[in-house]
């Protein structure tokens, strides 16, 4: 089917929805609603969250570690012994000895012990490795979002310089239209060649195809948007994006100082580091000596037949004492495992480096490529505007006859192509700019 230039009108009413039914999302809602809705984002901070409850109940360890013990035991051969009765009965040779049998074939036992930590370095140690886990997962829930902001970002620049794409379409279909109904009243008036008239055409179908294209474009980046943001996408675009923050320069962004320290994975990997350097000295701290005070309440049970309530056989016993141990040996080998934890942090402070290595390239490529592009747009912005203006000469030419209806499809296929090119720099020039805006830690600057 031809569309002709009514028909586009057409197209745009059946496609449009008032303005006044329509929402304006800006672009920092677009991304905290994102960091909102996303589940993966949702999951993330559930990590967050158990390892807080994790260091929470770590504190617990400096509490009272209290035990209900009981037992009931049957010993079906009494433990023997030798006593060296000589020494307690004069009758008896000095070196006389006996066998005597101890205990009853019955006891039980119950009674409460506590014991209180006072000093134990490892659990500080566990405490604080802890805390460095729990700031860990929450710097790779940050990078999380940083990312999926800078992906809310590029979708909300997209749907903008597609919209502009749109009008830009719309704008140059116009001017097809124009040349196409010229050359129709002059093929009327039989001034003109039928194949030039289809020539017309064409470039007009060309034209309004790519108002088309550019409509359903639009349409497909919302619905990308919403996904990111988390919201359902059936059928409902109508909303707008405010595009009041594309309206700055955004070359003025490569003077400001790069804000690398707050890009999340470098922080992430800062702490890994010092999670690495923490678990050497509680390492080393598992061979320091430890105190606490540990107390018994209870009682003991002996008797030679099976009566748990016998009277008279029952014994009381408690104590109260301090509790000291001096780890010798734990069966490994500890300079090897510090040894590791070494290389580990060792490890991490590369993977630092790394990065800084990596943004700095990327930042530094971001920056020039957009200085490139700027050089480019000005040219392109140029060309664009004097292929237009030659359009409407070789127009007014051809209605005066002073001009052959061929250069001016020519000079409007020309127009497309310049159009296509300019929108296509102005899409990769912000794209520069949005990885940039990545690369340096600017792009915090996008929600606060």
């Amino acid at each position: 089917m031809k569309l002709t230039f009514p028909a586009l009108l057409i197209f745009f009413a059946a496609f449009s929805i008032p303005s006044m039914a329509q929402k304006t999302i800006t672009l920092k809602e677009a991304i905290h609603d994102a960091w909102q809705n996303r589940k993966n984002i949702q999951a993330g901070r559930m990590d967050s969250a158990i390892q807080k409850l994790e260091t929470e109940a770590l504190l617990k360890k400096y509490w009272p570690q209290v035990t209900l013990d009981y037992s009931y035991d049957f010993n079906p051969i009494l433990q023997s012994s030798i006593l060296p009765i000589g020494k307690f009965n004069p009758t008896y040779p000095p070196d006389a000895t006996a066998v005597i049998q101890f205990g009853t074939r019955w006891s039980q036992a119950a009674g409460i012990t506590v014991i209180q930590p006072l000093v134990d370095a490892s659990i500080k140690r566990q405490i604080r490795e802890s805390n460095l886990k729990e700031r860990i997962t929450g710097m790779s829930q940050s990078q999380t979002e940083y990312e999926l902001a800078y992906e809310v970002a590029k979708a909300f620049i997209n749907i903008w310089l597609q919209e502009e794409q749109l009008n830009s379409s719309a704008f140059d279909s116009s001017s097809t239209w124009v040349s196409y109904q010229l050359q129709q009243e002059k093929f009327d008036a039989g001034r003109l060649l039928k194949s030039d008239l289809n020539k017309a055409l064409i470039n007009h179908n060309t034209a309004v195809q790519k108002v088309t294209d550019a409509k359903f474009l639009v349409i497909e980046k919302k619905i990308y948007l919403l996904f990111l943001t988390g919201k359902p996408s059936s059928g409902n675009f109508d909303f707008e994006i405010d595009t009041t923050y594309f309206q700055q320069d955004i070359w003025r962004w490569r003077n400001l100082p790069p804000a690398t320290g707050s890009i999340p994975v470098f922080q992430q990997l800062k702490l890994q580091q010092n999670l690495s350097e923490l678990q050497q000295q509680s390492e080393k701290a598992k061979y320091l000596p430890t105190l606490n005070l540990k107390g018994f309440l209870g009682a003991n049970q002996y008797t030679n037949h099976f009566n748990p309530v016998e009277a008279n056989t029952w014994f009381g016993y408690s104590y109260v004492g301090i509790n000291a141990k001096l780890p010798l040996l734990f069966g490994e080998d500890k300079q090897k495992k510090i040894r590791s934890l070494q290389i580990q942090a060792d490890q991490y402070n590369k993977q630092l480096l790394d990065h800084t290595d990596q943004y700095a390239q990327e930042s530094l490529t971001a920056k020039y490529e957009m200085d490139r592009m700027q050089s480019q747009l000005r040219n392109l912005e140029a060309n664009l505007n004097l292929s237009r203006e030659s359009v409407r000469i070789l127009q007014d030419r051809v209605q005066e006859g002073q001009e052959s209806p061929s250069n001016l499809h020519t000079e409007e296929l020309e127009t497309l192509r310049i159009s296509a090119d300019y929108n296509t720099g102005r899409s990769q020039a912000w794209l520069y700019w949005l990885d940039y805006m990545k690369a340096t830690g600017l792009l915090i600057r996008l929600w606060n």
